[in-house]
């Protein structure tokens, strides 16, 4: 075969390569490819981290105003107003146990500036009630910590004529299946407690879902329903002033604000223990640095004196975790609340 004269070849170089030469040249221009993308993705992702926050931020609750996760959610965005110098303005976005208003973060732009404080029904319990969720909890969205952690308490109107656990569930019998109970809305941490209350004792009751606990609160008090089940943030107020009668509390010990009303386990229903939690989210692609900044601030703002002062009214011991911690914890009560949704056989439209 013929030699390419040595001139053509040079001249030649810049468009016609021998076949080792390609292959050396090519593999070079695509490792310093790779290597450019990645610095520019580093550099992008610092950037963003340093300027980050540089505008208001939005705290989405999907539930009512006035809700347990308003109680959270509410001092929250005054300390991390304060920590990163830009508003926390809260948006209540309520409707389908939560979904709507999770949605919206799950579907928003990943840039640290839409934010989620929720109880736990929309992230570990409508997935396994809702036959189409427009979300999934574990890809979407990127937990940042742990708020709260609250223990649940049943209680019922004054005029329920029940002092104890052992007395209404007679009350509720005689009724045959003539009691309304309230609870958050379906697939909370609410509704879950009641259904395990139903299953335990087989006493037939008539769920009844609000769009949040504030409003069942209204109609309980109002008289219109008889009994509901909540966390103790939200129903303490109304337990102390009279309008609400504590039967029971759902944690392993007594409640703080109530150290007179019992256990599920000490009235006479062994084991039975349910907690409610909320946390902070963003959604799933959320630069790191972002998201450990948040945490950091988050978590310095609740060892303040003015978020120990949420705890010991909620009666939530403090549960500032790091976000692979919390991540984990938000994997098991997902895989906790599976079980108990298939074991009683509950579907949702």
């Amino acid at each position: 075969m013929a030699r390419t004269p040595e001139s053509t070849r040079r001249r030649n170089t810049a468009v016609i390569y021998t076949d080792t030469e390609t292959q050396m040249t090519w593999g070079n221009f695509k490792t310093e490819l790779k290597m450019a993308m990645a610095a520019a993705t580093v550099l992008c992702t610092a950037g963003l981290a340093h300027a980050w926050p540089d505008k208001p931020i939005t705290m989405i609750v999907p539930w009512p105003a006035g809700g347990p996760s308003d109680i959270a959610a509410r001092p929250l965005s005054k300390g991390l107003h304060d920590a990163l110098g830009q508003p926390v303005i809260i948006d209540n976005r309520s409707g389908a146990s939560g979904n709507i208003g999770t949605n919206v973060v799950a579907k928003s732009n990943p840039d640290g500036y839409t934010l989620l404080v929720t109880a736990s029904g929309p992230l570990v319990i409508n997935q396994h009630l809702y036959a189409k969720m427009p979300f999934d909890p574990q890809k979407d969205l990127k937990p940042v910590t742990n708020l709260l952690l609250v223990p649940q308490v049943l209680v019922v109107h004054p005029s329920v004529p029940a002092n104890n656990l052992k007395e209404l569930m007679a009350y509720i019998k005689a009724r045959n299946g003539d009691f309304q109970w309230a609870s958050a809305g379906n697939g909370t941490t609410q509704h879950m407690t009641g259904e395990m209350f139903k299953d335990v004792t087989q006493l037939k009751m008539d769920h009844i879902p609000y769009k949040g606990s504030a409003p069942a609160i209204t109609d309980l008090v109002g008289g219109h329903v008889p009994m509901l089940i909540d966390s103790t943030i939200a129903i303490v107020p109304m337990i102390k002033a009279g309008k609400a009668k504590a039967i029971a509390v759902s944690g392993k010990k007594r409640a703080l604000q109530l150290p007179n009303v019992p256990t599920f386990d000490e009235s006479g229903l062994p084991g039975f223990e349910s907690y409610a939690w909320y946390g902070l989210f963003a959604p799933a692609q959320t630069p790191q640095p972002v998201i450990d900044q948040l945490n950091k601030a988050t978590v310095a703002y609740m060892k303040t004196p003015e978020f120990k002062a949420v705890l010991r009214e909620t009666g939530s011991e403090f549960v500032g975790t790091d976000p692979e911690t919390f991540t984990h914890f938000v994997e098991q009560e997902a895989a906790r609340w599976k079980k108990v949704a298939s074991g009683m056989s509950l579907k949702l439209d």
